[in-house]
């Protein structure tokens, strides 16, 4: 290996061990992190320092230029629809859509259209009482049921945009938000359907039900009337179905068009429209728009104003540490240590495509935070895989994203969220019950990676 060759490695390792470092044990940011660990690789690879920081502003602001908005007007959409009670509409309309007995089923369908827009741990929360009214009056353990609306809402918000990471994601990757959206809906399903079988055998084994006050947990000498519940529920003053399902399906449907159109190459008049339309940035502000006007209009303006702007205090540190992957990727691609690595591992025997998969999971196991993995292994890959022929880059982006539901234990917020809310204080059955179904998941997503890879 030449100077210059080990010259690029040394700026790469010691970067990402440092980043590694730096998330995980010291009171440093991940923003910050990005920042300090892309800095580093350029100093290190031989970048001028003025280079270095003319990199890091370029990549940040190139990264939020293009996702930035649509990261805003998402998590306006999902806290509206949280006040509205939009997303208890949608869990109600699912249970009684499909039946008695397929409740677990019904939660997971709940968990994948709701987390789209709202932030999983949020969702969570909301739905929880809706789990245990159900569990209650069913007989059926809150951990399935639990564990199934959990596994619906995670798999969503790590595969789907507009979720902030893998919005991120596709920005870093240069990949069509469309795009983006039908592999995430496409690669969620057989995810979910996995983590719910696991979640009915893990109510077998864990039968576990809230007593009348929901602090409490009991096993009742027998259910309560199914039809009795659902009719209750419906007596609630929420919006109709498809009032709830509106201002997720707006955008979606905006994005599609858009993707088909340029895809088709058609730009001219209708089809020009149809193009603005369905720019991210516009489809998400009409689904927004629409939200605010059909979900609470009765709210004062002020009041209106105010549960909005909650939502975007919570993207704040998203925006930010999505930007710092940017400019990360960004000293990655101009210091050259991604086309060097790009030509070193050019020919191995694996599917280059799994390597964000692989990173994304290290990641995810050393600092908890999904969006961080995510965001961390496709700021690492992107500029190296760009370099490579023959790399669908669409699904080497769900690699990313797929990778970062390897093992949630300790580290990761949602983990406490899901145990504690279904009741799990002992150590061993918080790992039966959220650990193991997110690594069954993920073990699903790298099959269906190599797969996709051979037809891709």
């Amino acid at each position: 290996m030449d100077a210059s060759g080990g010259q690029l490695i040394l700026g790469l390792i010691v970067g990402v061990a440092l980043l590694v470092f730096l998330v995980t044990k010291t009171k440093i940011h991940a923003f910050l992190s990005l920042i300090i660990s892309a800095s580093v690789i350029g100093l290190i690879a031989g970048m001028a320092p003025p280079s270095v920081a003319n990199a890091i502003t370029s990549g940040f602001g190139g990264t939020l230029g293009s996702i930035g908005i649509v990261i805003g007007f998402g998590v306006m959409l999902g806290r509206v629809m949280e006040v509205a009670g939009a997303s208890e509409r949608l869990a109600y309309s699912f249970v009684k859509m499909l039946g008695k007995k397929r409740e677990e089923w019904a939660m997971a369908l709940t968990g994948y259209v709701v987390s789209i827009p709202i932030f999983v741990d949020s969702a969570f929360v909301i739905l929880t009482p809706l789990v245990k009214a159900i569990s209650r009056k069913t007989g059926k353990s809150v951990l399935a049921l639990g564990v199934s609306l959990a596994i619906g809402l995670v798999v969503t918000h790590s595969l789907v945009p507009p979720t902030p990471g893998p919005l991120g994601v596709a920005g870093i990757f240069n990949v069509s938000v469309g795009v983006m959206i039908l592999w995430g809906l496409l690669f969620s399903a057989p995810l979910i359907i996995v983590g719910v079988l696991y979640a009915k055998w893990l109510g077998n084994r864990i039968y576990q039900l809230p007593d009348e006050t929901g602090l409490d947990w009991v096993r009742p000498a027998q259910a309560q009337n199914f039809d009795e519940f659902v009719e209750q529920q419906e007596q609630k003053d929420l919006p109709s179905l498809l009032t709830s399902l509106s201002p997720i399906l707006i955008p979606i449907v905006l994005i599609f068009a858009n993707t088909v159109v340029t895809a088709l190459e058609l730009n001219e008049g209708i089809f020009g429209y149809l193009q603005f339309l369905g720019n991210p940035v516009i489809a998400v502000g009409i689904g927004l728009i629409f939200a605010i006007y059909a979900l609470i209009p009765s709210l004062e303006r002020s009041e209106a104003l105010d549960r909005m702007e909650e939502g975007i205090k919570s993207a704040g540190i998203i925006l930010l540490v999505t930007g710092a992957g940017g400019a990360l990727g960004k000293v990655l691609r101009e210091s050259g240590a991604g086309d060097y690595i790009a030509e070193a591992i050019v020919d191995l025997s694996i599917p280059l495509v799994i390597l964000p998969f692989f990173v994304s999971s290290f990641v995810r196991l050393v600092q908890g935070s999904g969006t961080v993995a995510m965001i961390t292994a496709a700021s690492i890959t992107a500029p190296i895989l760009s370099g490579v022929d023959g790399v669908y880059m669409p699904l080497a982006a769900i690699g990313a994203t797929t990778g970062s539901l390897l093992f949630s234990y300790f580290n990761d917020s949602f983990y406490w969220v899901v145990n504690r809310m279904l009741g799990i204080r002992d150590t061993k059955e918080q790992i039966i019950t959220w650990s193991i179904p997110t690594t069954l998941s993920w073990a699903m997503a790298l099959i269906l990676i190599v797969v996709s890879s051979m037809f891709v």
